[in-house]
């Protein structure tokens, strides 16, 4: 069974637009009253920060077929560090 290019992409896209919808429809804590000093910035993200770098590496280790509990692993992990020395 081949799809034509427009209903291929609209069975790609339906999902991601469903899933990007989901994500916003959820209540921030701003948004239900918890106080935070301060004000968002523009990306209301930790990039706002001056001086702050943020980080995502992929860590892979072993090859072959799963055995639960011994790997291999793939893993993603996400680094937020203090501001840059001299930048705080």
């Amino acid at each position: 069974m081949f799809l034509s290019r427009n209903r291929l992409t609209a069975l790609l896209l339906i999902p991601a637009l469903a899933t990007t919808m989901a994500a916003q429809s959820k209540p921030r804590a701003r948004d239900l009253g918890v106080p935070f000093d301060g004000t968002p910035g523009p990306n209301n993200a930790i990039t706002d920060v001056k001086g702050v770098e943020v980080g995502h590496t992929t860590l892979i280790s072993g090859e072959g077929k799963l055995e639960v509990g011994k790997g291999p692993v793939r893993t993603g992990v996400h680094r937020h560090p203090s501001p840059r020395e001299g930048q705080q």
